[in-house]
């Protein structure tokens, strides 16, 4: 199956965003966040960070995937 070219960099861009989630889940079971309070705001914190572009529509055309 393949994809079109704005499905496919959200894909990439979910993926992206999945593996800091899962380092900062093995992060709070290493004991290196100190509260859930603490592990969110990392999170929000790294993904706010992260280069994840958004979807601009052109005109009134638009595609449903």
């Amino acid at each position: 199956m393949s994809y079109c070219e704005h499905c496919e960099g959200q894909r990439f861009d979910r993926a992206r965003v999945l593996r800091v989630l899962r380092q900062i889940r093995t992060d709070v079971r290493r004991g290196d966040c100190r509260s859930a309070e603490d592990a969110v705001k990392r999170a929000l914190e790294t993904i706010k960070e992260m280069d994840v572009p958004h979807l601009e529509w052109e005109d009134e055309h638009q595609i449903v995937h």
